[in-house]
Order: C-alpha cells, then structure tokens, then sequence
C-alpha cells in the first residue's frame, strides 16, 4: 500500500504485518511492487543524534528502499534531479520498527536520516552497487534546502566525511 506525498515517485509502503502469540513477520520488499531490481542490500547501525547525509551518487545513481529494523528514525530525501520543478525540495517523514512504513527513494535525490531512539538499525535495498568515485554528499544544515531537523544541530554527530558536505549551491556548480 503507497501513501502520497508531494513527490510523484517518492513511495511510502505500509509494510503487511502477519502477527501471532510468537512474534510477528514484516513483509518489507516486494519487487513488483517497485517494478525494481535491488541488488545491493546493506545495513547500517546508528546512535541517537547521529545524522547521516545527505548522499547521493553523481555516477549509477541509487534509487533505495529503506526499512527500519529497530528503531526510529526522522528520513529526508532532496530532489537534486537537475531538470526537477522539485530540485532542492526536501520530502520528510518518521519512519520506526513500530510504524510499520518503509520508503522508496528514486535515483537523483540526495538522503539521510537523523536518529531518534538509542538503538537504530535500518536496511537498504539499493537499485545500484555502490559507485566511491561518484559520492557526493550536501551538508545536512544547508540553509537554502531548510531542513527543519527533530534535534538541535549543535547535538548532531556526524561523521568526519559528512562534515565536509558541500552546500546546495556548490552542487548547483558541480552538475552545469
């Protein structure tokens, strides 16, 4: 099930949940849905206030479909497609083990997330393998893009590499 946003291909599934005095089982890919392949699934493990992003690949860019494992986490996705009436909007939303939503993210946005609880875990299924050469990430608190973040920026942990994130405008300069 997609709910809408204002992004025509920005997705939001609800993940189907099959529930008994065991546990329960997530579905939390279906292919067909998408019309996708995905063959590079990774997982990533983050503390509370760590914010990771915005990256995106200049090169085989990545469409993702992210699933939160354990935890809780605020997901921003940025349109940098460069012919988007979107470019350098940004699309949020709250995305938890307890939600039950997964997300779908098309090439040509950059993403991140900032999480929320002590423990998270959230898996990426990716369109393409990972391309080094052709990463770029946008700084987080780029003023032009806006991104009304759930934490104070001076709390904010990142990594040394998301440090030297470029602004929006020096993007802008990279892809004319």
């Amino acid at each position: 099930m997609k709910k809408k946003n204002i992004f025509n291909d920005i997705k939001v599934f609800k993940n189907k949940i099959y529930k008994d005095k065991r546990g329960h089982l997530k579905e939390l890919l279906i292919e067909k849905y998408l019309k996708k392949r995905f063959p590079f699934v990774v997982m990533s493990y983050s503390k509370q206030n760590v914010i990771r992003g915005l990256h995106l690949q200049l090169n085989k860019s990545q469409g993702k479909y992210l699933s939160v494992i354990k935890g809780k986490i605020f997901d921003v996705s940025v349109d940098l497609r460069k012919n988007s009436k979107n470019f350098g909007k940004y699309f949020s939303i709250i995305l938890s083990n307890s939600g039950y939503n997964s997300i779908f993210i098309p090439p040509g946005y950059a993403h991140g997330f900032c999480s929320l609880d002590k423990e998270n875990y959230i898996t990426y299924s990716c369109t393409n393998y990972r391309d080094i050469k052709s990463e770029i990430g946008i700084a987080f608190n780029d003023e032009e893009i806006g991104i009304k973040w759930p934490i104070k920026k001076k709390n904010a942990v990142l990594s040394k590499k998301d440090l030297l994130n470029i602004s929006i405008k020096e993007f802008k300069n990279k892809i004319k």
